[in-house]
């Protein structure tokens, strides 16, 4: 699932593995909603992410696929992925 949120001069996408929203993940000291209201919108390909993660200033990814076309095309690490239960998620901030 795809949604952009436009917050004054940011574009802030939201991305995560369908199956995913609606959950809520937790670890021992680590909880992330995965809120519809959040992530809920187009369901995307990885042409539809493409497009979002270049017009976005902030970008929130949730699930193996999401975070995995990010790190693929260079707009996240590897190395800074958190994984929550078991999920990664990453954050990218466009300076």
């Amino acid at each position: 699932m795809i949604r952009m949120h436009r917050h004054g001069r940011e574009m802030v996408l939201a991305a995560a593995d369908k199956e995913l929203v609606g959950t809520v993940l937790r670890d021992e000291d680590l909880r992330l909603d995965v809120c519809p209201e959040f992530y809920e919108g187009e369901e995307g390909d990885e042409d539809v992410l493409l497009n979002r993660l270049t017009m976005c200033t902030v970008a929130n990814l949730v699930g193996e696929r999401a975070v995995a076309v990010a790190i693929r095309e260079g707009y996240i690490d590897d190395e800074c992925i958190l994984r929550i239960a078991g999920v990664p998620h990453a954050q990218l901030a466009k300076m």
